[in-house]
């Protein structure tokens, strides 16, 4: 049966099969702490584990005063000891930040998930980064989606031609505007394109599915960043052919730091690794 590409699919896939591998162990894990920091959102599970995900702070409106801001986050104060299947429950109702911390909960669990069902059909490769691994053939055209620092400088320096998808253009520097895609001619660019390199941000906002969809046949597509930490059975049957996450390995010492506006640069072997998670030919 040919996968569907409604969005947010790939994330109700993931949750049925953590509830799979976890069964009734996953109705006794709470939230021991969360942290919403000004890059990354990261929640601490009852048994220690921990996850990250992207903060979309542009992506909440409301944030912009008291009043609004209270609207958007009306549990602020009341997160600790709540069950971690409230907030997958919560993930769908629309609100970013409980999309957000859903996200961060089912990176914590996708950990729990190796750990007690080690993957057979791909591999969790510790202390790798994707961008370093991924081969872009010679006569390829990329396009990468979201101002992902380290791919566009790769291909900056790559000297041929390109596309960026960015929601904010503010986000790129000046001499990566030549590359920038506008809206309405997303649907143009991306079937063009030979490897999509697409930021892990687009499962918080429903896009990821939308661009998997438009792939010519024989496109390669992965996923980056500590949004795309987990579970990737639902990914692999889409044909992407790599995540590259975050795997926490101390979650408070994260915690803390995304707690003082830090971000990957300040954690990556100080309480997190990144991972690599793809097929085994």
């Amino acid at each position: 049966m040919a996968p569907s590409y409604e969005p947010g699919d790939i994330l109700r896939e993931t949750l049925y099969e953590i509830r799979n591998v976890l069964g009734d162990t996953l109705e006794t894990l709470t939230i021991e702490r969360t942290v919403i920091g000004l890059f990354f959102t990261g929640v601490k599970l009852n048994n220690g584990a921990g996850g990250l995900c992207f903060t979309p702070i542009k992506t909440i409106p409301e944030a912009v005063c008291c009043p609004s801001s209270a609207r958007a986050m009306p549990s602020s104060g009341k997160l600790r000891d709540r069950k971690v299947i409230e907030f997958l429950q919560e993930m769908f109702n629309g609100n970013p930040l409980k999309r957000t911390m859903g996200i961060a909960a089912m990176n914590a669990l996708s950990a729990l998930c190796w750990r007690q069902r080690p993957p057979e059909t791909y591999e969790v490769k510790m202390g790798v980064d994707a961008l370093d691994v991924v081969k872009i053939p010679d006569n390829a055209y990329v396009v990468v989606v979201g101002a992902i620092i380290p791919a566009l400088r790769a291909l900056k320096q790559r000297g041929k031609p390109f596309g960026i998808l960015e929601s904010d253009p503010l986000a790129l520097k000046e001499d990566e505007m030549k590359y920038y895609v506008p809206q309405e001619m997303v649907h143009e660019k991306v079937p063009e394109a030979d490897l999509l390199i697409i930021t892990g941000t687009t499962l918080i906002n429903d896009t990821l599915e939308g661009l998997l969809a438009m792939r010519k046949p024989g496109a390669h597509a992965i996923v980056v960043g500590p949004t795309a930490s987990m579970l990737p059975d639902a990914f692999f049957r889409r044909d992407v052919t790599m995540l590259g996450g975050v795997t926490v390995t101390d979650a408070d010492r994260v915690l803390d730091v995304i707690a003082e506006a830090g971000s990957g640069y300040h954690f990556f072997g100080r309480g997190a690794e990144r991972v690599v998670i793809e097929a085994v030919r």
